[in-house]
């Protein structure tokens, strides 16, 4: 730990005093199967959202509150009072997590368990790490935070935050800070740390193909058209013979970061032995700075039902991660229209527009982004990378524009070998310590900025 006063190295010496307590009390966040695409889990995101609660006001807080939108779930804003002449700052993170088909699982994805040096369960990395990182960050100021702070952790990211505008239209005021902390990102490795400055954006839509009036004996097949196959011809045309995304007058940039080993970004995304990686240009580009599409569903008779019948209709719902400097709209709309050309032989095809959200790309030229990359340093020994984020996080962008005066910073607990939103998430608990100095330092010293 590079610190480089008596008063930081105390500090340091706390968070991890204080550690043990913080994963604990992340497993009991894990424990709650706060899965917000799922109705049957509105009493989980409930009861997250109760439980984070409980541990700002453990934490010390001066105020807290469970808040939503009109239809929107459950938040969590706690604040804690500045102290004279000293900014505020925003934490954010979120409670909800991603479904977790326990088949896929080695363990119980809801029952944390502790393996190798990594705690394994779902929103261990994302995001739960995210709010026992804040919150262990003002714990290690003894609930006393040399800036004023509020904690805001939001229980709809995981379906796309869709009241998000909606809640901050109507709580603008209460959210307003000078520096905004977005922990929902990741760090390079587990040992070098990373700023996040660019995320790409998303839209999706759901195409249904039609070709028959009702189904019809599959022997008719050598002349009627069957619908899974129309459908398979306009998924095909998604992408060109290199898997560059074939849909045409969309952005696509480069920019300058660190070098991303093919064979390592293989290993960590499970891509098999002799699967082409898509698109062309350096890798950190594809991933950053290029569009990308996929197919995340098809509607269509399983194999246990299938029968010597054609398929009259199928559907699918394709979505495009879209780069910095793309305007949604135009992109859904250049979709939309690319798939309404490719369908074959006459086949009725309807699009129907779904969400958006729009990349984003920030700066990094404000004294508290140079206040963070220097925490970071100190607090991993290494110095930090920038990095772009191949995941969108829409909100940030509706963050920007309501609070245009306020440095953002995107950090996370995660690394690459976390499994975000796949089987066997895991966090490296060595790298969530350094996290949670780098935060406790990162309060100390933009409390020094006055």
């Amino acid at each position: 730990m590079a610190c480089v006063s008596p008063d930081e190295v105390a500090l340091t010496e706390r968070v991890s005093r204080l550690h043990p307590h913080a994963v604990d009390d992340l497993r009991s966040l894990v424990r709650i199967p706060s899965v917000s695409a799922d109705p049957s889990h509105a009493d989980d995101v409930d009861a997250a959202a109760q439980a984070v609660a409980s541990m700002a006001r453990a934490a010390g807080a001066d105020d807290v509150v469970v808040l939503a939108a009109p239809g929107g779930r459950p938040a969590v804003v706690a604040r804690w009072d500045p102290p004279p002449g000293a900014p505020t700052v925003l934490l954010y993170a979120h409670h909800d997590v991603q479904p977790a088909p326990a088949e896929a699982w080695r363990s119980d994805p809801f029952d944390p368990v502790e393996s190798e040096g990594r705690l394994y369960g779902r929103g261990a990395a994302d995001d739960k790490a995210g709010i026992v990182g804040h919150l262990a960050a003002v714990r290690a100021h003894g609930g006393r935070p040399p800036v004023g702070v509020t904690l805001f952790v939001e229980g709809e990211e995981e379906v796309g935050s869709p009241t998000f505008g909606a809640f901050l239209a109507e709580h603008r005021a209460l959210l307003a800070a000078d520096v905004l902390v977005v922990a929902d990102s990741m760090n390079w490795s587990a040992d070098v740390p990373a700023l996040t400055t660019s995320l790409r954006g998303v839209v999706e839509v759901d195409v249904e193909v039609r070709t028959l009036a009702r189904p019809a004996h599959s022997g008719m097949g050598a002349a009627a058209p069957d619908a899974l196959s129309a459908l398979a011809h306009v998924l095909a045309s998604l992408h060109d013979a290199d898997g560059a995304v074939a849909v045409p007058g969309l952005v696509a940039g480069t920019r300058p970061g660190p070098d991303l080993d093919s064979a390592r970004w293989r290993s960590e995304t499970g891509v098999l032995e002799g699967v082409s990686l898509l698109g062309r240009g350096a890798l950190t580009d594809r991933l950053w700075m290029q569009p990308s599409v996929a197919v995340l569903a098809i509607d269509a008779p399983q194999l246990q039902d299938s029968a010597n019948v054609l398929v009259p209709a199928a559907r699918a719902r394709v979505s495009m991660r879209i780069a910095p400097g793309q305007d949604p709209a135009t992109a859904r709309a250049a979709l939309r229209d690319h798939l309404v050309a490719a369908a074959p032989w006459g086949a009725e095809i309807e699009v129907t527009e779904g969400p958006m959200g729009r990349p984003v790309s920030l700066s990094v030229s404000s004294r508290a982004a140079d206040v963070a990359q220097r925490c970071l340093r100190d607090a991993f020994g290494h110095d930090p990378v920038q990095i772009g984020v191949g995941g969108s996080i829409p909100f940030i962008a509706e963050l920007a524009e309501s609070y245009p005066d306020a440095a953002i910073l995107v950090t996370g607990a995660g690394d690459p070998e976390a499994n975000w939103h796949g089987p066997n998430e895991n966090l490296h608990l060595g790298m969530f310590a350094r996290t949670c100095a780098f935060e406790a330092l990162l309060l100390h010293r933009l409390a020094q900025q006055v």
